[in-house]
């Protein structure tokens, strides 16, 4: 079992991230620290592990043919750096530079292009595998019957967004397909903590009458962290963002998705320079040019009849009013409208992204967060007659009621996050940060 274990994770590491993305990254950080920084020093420290990897051999095909491409240059470019090491002169360092500003230039071609990966080609280990003893990730639960991997799918879809995320599939023993978002670039082990608090916070809601009643839950899925920058995500089905909702909505009615920012430069070209109660006054118009009935359409297209257009509506209310104060507590920020997705049967609403907790995004320097959580305009809308002093109100009183009744264990989890040494940091305001430096 340990071994399966240590094959799949060490594979899916290397599938998450291949090293033309871990070099054109690495190079993008190692010309902040030499030309941005003036900081040599920490250019080659960006730049030792890549080499130390290269220099230990390819084990795929993808790896091969990178070290047939690239490594040629690479280590006629890591020559000026040494010779830099011995002389100091930065007329070396700039040779260097010229190396790698020419493969840059074609390693950032090659990234974009990049639409889907085959197993053969990135993980043949991985797709080779079969009748594994591991249990699907994420399908384990108490008293059920558990459901081993039986092999990997070969081909993997790559989503066109900054941090290229694979689309991974899998057979179960059970006969089944399970998807899973693969993400590299990233550290999903502080949101999989959330997901464990989220987990506490479903089981107080299912034990108190008053919130069992009415059926409050959290919407939860599997995180399962593979390194300190990559992991594993349940791919939700029938699930789509608020920002992607309103652009099919707005698209179908012919409205610039962007309209209201677009009044608001064609009233005042130079906004960002304007004061505050002007800044204030042309924000109020842009909102009058349109209704903000979007998302309380969407759910209304989307429902067959009144009752399901009820059922839905139900819903959406009280996984917002839930979320809002569990949000709250946590101290969730950036919940912009690609972080919150929205059931497409349900109606229920569903967050993603954990990289801003406890207040961090309160202490940015530039446009901090200064709400406890995100209730604008269309989500009010969406809500219809009752407004926030219906049931938001209560399922959000009800909901805080308990959380307070219950802080023991709440604190006993949220104390997690502020001792665990791999995470903290995030925590640190940058004078704090400073100051522990």
């Amino acid at each position: 079992l340990s071994a399966h274990a240590t094959l799949v994770a060490r594979e899916l590491i290397r599938v998450a991230v291949l090293w033309l993305e871990q070099w054109h990254d690495g190079l993008e950080d190692a010309s902040r620290y030499c030309f941005g920084d003036n900081d040599v020093d920490g250019m080659l420290d960006v730049l030792q592990p890549l080499y130390d990897a290269l220099e230990a051999g390819p084990h795929t095909p993808s790896e091969a043919g990178f070290n047939a491409a690239y490594g040629a240059e690479l280590r006629r470019a890591w020559a000026y750096c040494e010779r830099w090491r011995r002389s100091g002169r930065m007329a070396d360092i700039n040779a260097a530079w010229d190396v790698y500003c020419q493969v840059f230039r074609r390693m950032h071609k090659q990234v974009q292009a990049i639409s889907e990966l085959e197993l053969a080609y990135a993980a043949p280990a991985l797709l080779a595998v079969r009748d594994l003893r591991l249990c699907v990730p994420g399908s384990f639960a108490v008293g059920e019957p558990l459901v081993r991997i039986t092999r990997f799918m070969p081909r993997l879809a790559v989503i066109s967004s900054k941090q290229h995320p694979r689309k991974q599939s899998l057979v179960g023993s059970d006969g089944r397909m399970y998807t899973y978002l693969l993400k590299g670039k990233e550290d999903l082990r502080q949101d999989e903590r959330v997901m464990q608090l989220f987990a506490l916070v479903n089981t107080l809601l299912r034990k108190e009458r008053e919130t069992a009643r009415r059926a409050l839950a959290v919407e939860r899925y599997p995180i399962i962290p593979l390194s300190p920058n990559s992991g594993l995500l349940w791919w939700v089905p029938d699930y789509e963002t608020l920002h992607g909702l309103i652009k099919e909505h707005r698209a179908a009615k012919g409205i610039p998705l962007n309209g209201e920012h677009r009044l608001m430069l064609k009233l005042s070209a130079d906004y960002e320079n304007l004061p505050l109660i002007n800044k204030i006054e042309i924000f109020h118009a842009a909102l009058d040019s349109s209704d903000g009935m979007d998302i309380a359409d969407v759910l209304w297209a989307k429902s067959r009849n009144a009752e399901v257009w009820l059922e839905r509506r139900t819903n959406y209310v009280r996984s917002l009013a839930v979320m809002s104060m569990v949000g709250h507590v946590l101290g969730l920020g950036d919940r912009h409208p690609s972080n919150i997705m929205m059931s497409k049967y349900k109606g229920s609403l569903l967050n993603i992204d954990f990289g801003d907790c406890f207040e961090v995004a309160m202490h940015r320097e530039k446009y901090p967060e200064m709400i406890p959580f995100r209730l604008t305009r269309m989500m009010v809308n969406a809500m219809e007659v009752g407004g926030i002093d219906g049931m938001f109100r209560a399922t959000c009183v009800s909901t805080m009621q308990l959380l307070r009744e219950q802080r023991a264990s709440i604190m006993a989890v949220l104390e997690a996050f502020v001792y665990d040494p791999l995470i903290s940091w995030r925590l640190l305001t940058p004078a704090a940060a400073a100051a522990a430096a």
